[in-house]
């Protein structure tokens, strides 16, 4: 089974304060929680935050990420905070195998992780449990942050090319990724790393 690249760094990760973990939603996240319908997959869902703030507002959420750390903790969040979400062990790269379907698919950092082959796959597993007609919103890494630290950059162009037959990108916007302050100096661009926020439409 193919599983999501670097394993052991990203559950390094989660040894202290991981740079992606800030408490709460992207912000183009929580501004377009109008456009979210249920049932909502949160894709590399970490420590659960956004998913988190989708089941405080009514909505049915599954978040799912590849590594134990992040889940025991969105997990033991949803008790403490008495949500009701599902939290899995699963690799994103499995997507095509699951009978699940949803309304709305998240992926908040979970794309650019991706090598040219898996991100086909990636994006066939996502097509495969989202509805027709269903939204994926999509946050990764931009081609306009300088450097090489981090994950890989993405461009407009490579969007449109891995969202072609069967969906409609309504929407390309520019954003930067908001960074845990208590996160090991990443060196990126002040205000944090710049990256693109995506709404994409699945086929009818």
């Amino acid at each position: 089974m193919s599983t999501l690249p670097d394993h052991a760094r990203f559950q390094n990760s989660y040894s202290g304060q991981a740079p992606w973990d800030i408490g709460r939603p992207q912000s183009p996240i929580e501004a377009s929680a109008d456009r979210v319908k249920s049932p909502i997959l949160d894709s590399g869902c970490g420590t659960g935050d956004t998913a988190l703030f989708f089941a405080a507002k009514g909505h049915q959420v599954t978040g799912v990420d590849f590594i134990e750390e992040p889940i025991r903790r969105a997990k033991l969040k949803a008790t403490q905070r008495g949500l009701s979400a599902q939290f899995l062990l699963k690799d994103a790269l499995t997507l095509d195998q699951w009978d699940q379907r949803f309304n709305t698919v998240i992926d908040c950092g979970l794309f650019h992780v991706f090598s040219d082959d898996d991100r086909r796959r990636y994006v066939a597993g996502i097509a495969h449990v989202l509805n027709p007609s269903g939204h994926l919103l999509l946050i990764c890494f931009s081609t306009e942050e300088p450097g090489t630290q981090g994950p890989r950059r993405v461009s407009r162009d490579e969007l449109h090319q891995a969202f072609t037959k069967g969906w409609e990108i309504e929407s390309i916007q520019p954003t930067r990724f908001e960074i845990n302050p208590l996160a090991a100096d990443m060196n990126f661009s002040p205000g944090g790393p710049k990256a693109w926020f995506s709404i994409i439409r699945r086929g009818a």
